[in-house]
């Protein structure tokens, strides 16, 4: 008697691939047709394109390291996006509260990576302010990690709260 394996959920790469593909595809059309450090409002008040440069990670950490933290920030996403990639083969197909957030964050990691190898930074170009406090810009792969990095949190919490009631 044969036993088939359950589906995992390596199939959420695909999303993982149009984050990739949508990030890419913003950056390019903001190198080519938007100003740098020239604020261009889309609901004035509260959003502009903005196109600036980050060479370090979240926030600019480490972005007047001298260089290396390009090759640092490089092998950090990769190996996270690995170790999830792995995850995601002993997770179920149909467990979208793992799969979704993993899918997210490999995503957006990689779509950050391939502009450090390119560019040596990383492109932004989101920037959202209120009354004169600006958040620092950002970009469809921040976004994605971050929307990933929260969706891990709160299904976390959530998951672990569940098998503690259980108990």
């Amino acid at each position: 008697m044969t036993t088939h394996p359950k589906p995992n959920a390596l199939v959420w790469l695909l999303l993982s691939i149009a984050i990739i593909v949508l990030d890419q595809l913003t950056k390019l059309w903001v190198l080519n047709s938007l100003p740098e450090y020239t604020a261009i409002p889309v609901i004035d008040g509260f959003w502009n394109w903005y196109r600036t440069y980050n060479t370090g990670a979240a926030f600019s950490f480490l972005s007047e390291a001298g260089g290396w933290q390009k090759y640092f920030f490089v092998i950090l996403a990769v190996a996270i996006s690995g170790l999830l990639v792995f995850w995601l083969s002993r997770t179920p197909r149909r467990d979208c509260r793992t799969a979704l957030p993993f899918a997210l964050v490999i995503g957006g990691a990689i779509g950050n990576v391939l502009d450090r190898l390119q560019h040596g930074h990383v492109v932004d170009f989101v920037q959202w302010y209120w009354r004169g406090h600006y958040w620092p810009a950002f970009n469809v792969a921040d976004a994605a990690v971050v929307g990933g990095a929260i969706g891990i949190a709160l299904f976390g919490l959530i998951d672990g709260r569940r098998a503690r009631k259980a108990r």
